[in-house]
């Protein structure tokens, strides 16, 4: 059996946004709305090694809400390793609150352990604290973790902008198939995705669970609130709604259960009495909050 926690449920700032005034964040500041930290989910097979995949800014608090991640004696940690979707710093700046470590290992593709090393500079700086062990990742290559657990990341395209650029396109972003190689149970984590394209619901097909990229109900979503002059498909992010969103889509690829997370904070599916909500939840669709622990 595979176990996640979902140590954070929004994407980059939180819910609700240190400098945002959105109905949403307004309403979440209100007590009408939950508040969630920013985007990670812990993976098992045993519940006694865990696997993060990404380390949001907010770790140090998620670690401590989960008693499953806490040191067992001395600097002990049940914490295997962190794996990396992408080079994004709301999934990577939780590296440095890591520094702690008498080393930490490392699952990334070549293009992130690059863009880490030699564009933002992150790893270099970690090195600097503590042993870093890089394991690569190899895109559409199995790969054994511990207690039965295997993964296999995907590619996932997207024409984003790379802030950090080291001229490299493939690997930029990928999605990780995790599997129970006991009972043969998948779960898939994708935060991020610009596209369900045929390669990309190809991973998707038929898996047990599914915590798949939920950032905006509306494409132009930041534009109609005067926010930002961008996209969610821009961003690297379908958005929910629309003919082509992810609403549309999802049903087709017969995944058992389907949760939205990385929902950004002014999404209003994030408070439970909103329209956009219900939607969701009538379709079987749910919307993950933090703390939420799913069984594969």
């Amino acid at each position: 059996m595979v176990w996640a926690r979902v140590l954070g449920s929004a994407a980059g700032g939180g819910s609700p946004q240190w400098n945002c005034g959105c109905p949403v964040c307004t309403a979440v500041r209100a007590g009408s709305g939950i508040p969630r930290t920013q985007s990670s989910v812990a993976v098992s097979t045993d519940r006694d090694r865990w696997f993060l995949i990404n380390a949001s800014p907010d770790v140090r608090g998620q670690i401590e809400a989960f008693p499953g991640l806490h040191p067992r004696a001395g600097r002990t940690t049940p914490i295997e390793a962190v794996l990396l979707t992408d080079a994004e710093l709301d999934h990577t700046l939780g590296l440095l609150l890591l520094r702690e470590a008498r080393a930490l290992r490392l699952y990334a593709t070549p293009a992130v352990h690059r863009t880490l090393c030699d564009g933002s500079g992150l790893l270099r700086t970690l090195e600097r604290y503590c042993a870093v062990e890089w394991r690569a990742v190899v895109p559409g290559a199995d790969l054994a973790l511990a207690g039965g657990l295997s993964c296999r990341a995907f590619e996932v395209p997207t024409t984003k902008r790379d802030r950090f650029a080291t001229g490299e396109e493939s690997g930029r972003v990928v999605g990780y198939r995790l599997t129970d190689e006991r009972s043969g149970g998948t779960l898939v984590y994708l935060p991020g995705v610009q596209a369900l394209t045929p390669a990309v619901c190809a991973e998707l097909r038929g898996c047990h669970t599914l915590l798949i990229d939920g950032t905006c109900w509306h494409d132009d979503e930041l534009v109609r609130l005067g926010l930002a002059g961008k996209t969610s498909r821009e961003m690297g992010h379908l958005p929910i709604d629309g003919p082509d969103g992810s609403l549309a889509r999802l049903p087709a690829l017969g995944v058992r259960r389907t949760i939205f997370v990385h929902m950004n904070n002014t999404n209003p599916v994030l408070l439970a009495d909103s329209p956009e909500r219900r939607v969701v939840s009538d379709r079987g669709i749910e919307v993950a909050m933090d703390g939420l622990e799913v069984e594969v």
